[in-house]
């Protein structure tokens, strides 16, 4: 009789350690809407607040009924990438308590609202900016998005390389400390 040979198949990787299934956070932007005078204020809020230079958003497009036309300057943003985002994010997680609710998790991202600078733990109030808040979005990603985002070639990713609102959740819990409502 022949003896049968078995094929082995190639070892299974569970998703936990596969590194392309690793969630990590990309950048995160804080940004402030304002015009004339506040405008001003504001990115020098957002500057005292990241240690980085803030950009002027500007429109492209008209609204009429609000008085927005091409060109006009509507707000000021920041984004902080790396190290620096760690740091800074973690002071911000400070004044909200650590503590968010799940309303704020979309798939990809988390955004969150600073209604008063004072409460951020280490700044002081400052004069010539006055009481004044700002918005926060942590934006996540995994290994390979730019097969999507590169310029030549681009590729497409499927729907599974999205982060989910489950996964930033568990994310935010374990590494921030975090509390969700």
């Amino acid at each position: 009789m022949a003896q049968k040979t078995v094929k082995k198949s190639a070892p299974v990787i569970p998703s936990a350690a596969n590194p392309m299934r690793s969630v990590f956070i990309e950048k995160v932007i804080v940004s402030a809407g304002a015009i004339a005078e506040n405008l001003v204020k504001s990115k020098k809020l957002l500057e005292l607040v990241t240690g980085k230079k803030a950009q002027i958003i500007t429109t492209s497009k008209r609204i009429p009924d609000f008085n927005v036309r091409p060109g006009l300057e509507v707000g000021t943003r920041v984004t902080v990438r790396g190290k620096d985002a760690l740091d800074l994010l973690r002071r911000l997680l400070g004044a909200i308590e650590n503590k968010m609710s799940r309303k704020q998790v979309a798939d990809n991202h988390v955004s969150f609202g600073i209604e008063e600078y004072i409460e951020i733990p280490g700044i002081e109030y400052q004069r010539d900016i006055g009481i004044r808040g700002f918005n926060t979005t942590i934006v996540f990603v995994r290994s390979g998005l730019r097969v999507k985002r590169k310029k030549i070639k681009t590729g497409s990713v499927p729907h599974k390389q999205y982060v989910k609102k489950e996964e930033i959740i568990k994310f935010m819990e374990d590494n921030f400390k975090t509390s969700f409502k």
